[in-house]
């Protein structure tokens, strides 16, 4: 995988676990900031499995109804000793903006990682978690709701849809013609 397409892997992976559209992950402002501490956690082997992993997916199930891609990401992601865990992660992360130190089975297995600890990635990460927009909210003290907007309870908007799969398709397609992005 070369440098240039990480992001757009990483954001395609993060698409399809949060629900939320490329635009608004991209909006956050977040998507290397969470990459860098993504594989600084876990390294850059079992990142590359889980985008692997994800991508070959996605290009399998292709022209197929979602539910066979949700199923195959359930069995072969969620239900994976090795990647659930951190596909788990990767989606609390984008949520609350702090990484969360993987179990000790997980480390026991795997190998632990200096850097696979709790932290917060940092206060903009807070700020632009994604759990704010999912229940129609201001993150308190970070961003200006405006005069009296706590005193109603938060209108949950819905979700865009399916996320787009086309992003995989283009990556892979650049990432095998040997063309950067």
């Amino acid at each position: 995988m070369s440098i240039e397409d990480r992001p757009h892997r990483f954001l395609a992976f993060s698409t399809e676990v949060t629900a939320f559209a490329t635009f608004e992950l991209w909006a956050t402002g977040q998507v290397e900031a969470y990459l860098t501490a993504v594989n600084d956690a876990i390294g850059d082997a079992i990142l590359n499995e889980l985008l692997s992993t994800y991508e070959k997916i996605c290009l399998e199930t292709g022209g197929q109804p979602p539910s066979e891609r949700k199923a195959r990401l359930r069995r072969e992601i969620f239900g994976s000793e090795k990647l659930g865990p951190v596909a788990r992660n990767i989606i609390k992360l984008w949520y609350v903006g702090t990484w969360y130190g993987l179990p000790a089975a997980w480390c026991e297995a795997f190998g632990a990682k200096p850097k696979d600890v709790s932290f917060v990635i940092s206060p903009a990460a807070y700020a632009e978690g994604l759990m704010w927009k999912a229940i129609g909210a201001h993150p308190a003290g970070a961003k200006a709701p405006g005069y009296g907007s706590w005193a109603s309870p938060p209108r949950i908007p819905a979700f865009a849809g399916e996320p787009a799969i086309a992003q995989v398709k283009e990556v892979q397609i650049n990432h095998n013609e040997g063309l950067a992005r």
